[in-house]
């Protein structure tokens, strides 16, 4: 059976009931409709964050709040927005030397060929 989209209350219930009928995942994919895999990787999530229903949140996309980072949280998106600054610095950097290249070969076309006035 393929798994199909659920949100985080239908999981929570489907979770319940797993727990409730002595984690028979087959049971659980025949009643809702869902795939196995669906059903297992919910019970692990669950299990292994200690039975906290939070688990089951699809956080996909979403960054964690500022609030709860780490140091380590705060040093990579530090780390990231240096790497940026420096990438955008060096391409300013890149932009120049061209520019300037391409003005003095415009400069130096310009000079030597210039046609007399004989």
């Amino acid at each position: 059976m393929s798994g199909r989209k659920t949100d985080f209350e239908e999981r929570l219930t489907i979770i319940e009931e797993l727990i409730k009928h002595d984690v028979n995942y087959n049971w659980a994919v025949e009643k809702y409709h869902i795939s196995y895999q669906q059903v297992y990787g919910w019970y692990q999530k669950y299990r292994k964050s200690g039975n906290d229903p939070e688990s089951l949140r699809d956080r996909r996309g979403k960054a964690k709040p500022e609030e709860k980072w780490l140091e380590v949280d705060r040093l990579k998106a530090e780390n990231r927005l240096l790497r940026a600054q420096l990438e955008k610095q060096e391409m300013e950097i890149a932009f120049a030397k061209k520019l300037t290249e391409i003005r003095n070969r415009e400069v130096e076309k310009d000079s030597g060929t210039k046609p007399s006035k004989n």
